[in-house]
């Protein structure tokens, strides 16, 4: 990495620089230390903990490109010890810069087992929440994990966020949902991966019962869009999101406004006429996209 530049002084003065921005959470800043360090003394006995901050570091400012070049230098020294963080944070930067075989070493040295193949990750890793806008907005909603840190949104947001979004999610469950007896984590985002294409619709419509609003929810569900009732918008504090909540799987019914996941409004308004027939009481009243901002009036 070149001649050494830095006297001992210098080298001790820039290390103090940086965990004093670290504590004072100016990532940007000891990220920048601990590089010049490193630059110099990139194998020292403490070396590898500056890689693995460094990275971290960039993890935290959305830097994908310095975090997952600096994170291939993390893990290069941080041996073969399964649920060593260095592997995950790397995994996350490959993914996030679509290398997928750095992604698939980093999984596999971090301890978990993909399914054979190459290219992008297209495993099943079950059902999570994720909260989208952590620092914004804070929606939860429900995915479908497809790699470790990789997310399909299920939900149809009441934000301007959108049905079929690919996110990315950090590993460390900051809250939990409860639904029956089965357990959730709920992870926080940390950037949209894929957009969606699959714009929001807001309608008003007639059920009867239960039966009515699951067979509308199955409806879209089967041409894999999906479909929430305003009504179902709770609001929490910080602390209750992030902590464990049971989810209320009542279903109201009568006069509700709910938000559609469709490609276009022709496709909505077909699927709510299928439905409408195959229903007595059942009907639909009136549809228009949502707005950006029309959250749950």
């Amino acid at each position: 990495m070149g001649e050494a530049r830095l006297t001992r002084e210098e080298a001790v003065a820039l290390l103090e620089r940086g965990e004093a921005a670290a504590e004072a959470e100016d990532w940007a800043v000891a990220a920048a230390c601990y590089e010049e360090f490193l630059e110099v003394f990139p194998d020292t006995e403490f070396s590898p903990v500056l890689w693995f901050d460094a990275a971290l570091y960039h993890k935290f400012l959305r830097n994908w490109d310095k975090a997952y070049e600096i994170g291939k230098q993390a893990a290069a020294r941080a041996g073969d010890g399964e649920g060593e963080p260095a592997y995950w944070n790397l995994g996350i930067a490959a993914t996030m810069v679509r290398d997928w075989e750095t992604a698939r070493q980093a999984w596999a040295g971090f301890g978990i087992t993909l399914a054979p193949g190459e290219g992008e990750i297209q495993d099943g890793f079950g059902m999570a929440c994720v909260r989208l806008d952590p620092e914004g907005d804070a929606e939860v909603v429900w995915v479908r994990r497809i790699c470790p840190t990789r997310g399909r949104v299920l939900s149809v947001p009441f934000t301007d966020r959108r049905f079929g979004e690919i996110v990315v999610h950090d590993g460390a469950p900051n809250g939990e949902r409860h639904v029956g007896e089965h357990s959730y984590p709920v992870f926080d985002e940390l950037a949209l991966w894929q957009p969606s294409d699959t714009p929001t619709w807001r309608a008003q419509l007639t059920a009867p019962d239960e039966a009515d609003m699951r067979a509308l929810s199955d409806a879209f569900s089967d041409h894999d869009l999906a479909m929430e009732p305003v009504d179902s918008l709770k609001f929490h504090c910080k602390c209750c999101s992030e902590g464990s909540l049971e989810t209320d799987t009542t279903v109201l019914t009568g006069l509700r406004d709910v938000l559609l996941a469709a490609p276009d409004e022709a496709a909505a308004r077909e699927i709510l006429d299928t439905w409408a027939d195959d229903g007595p009481q059942r009907a639909w009243h009136a549809i228009h996209a949502k707005a950006e901002t029309e959250l749950g009036e």
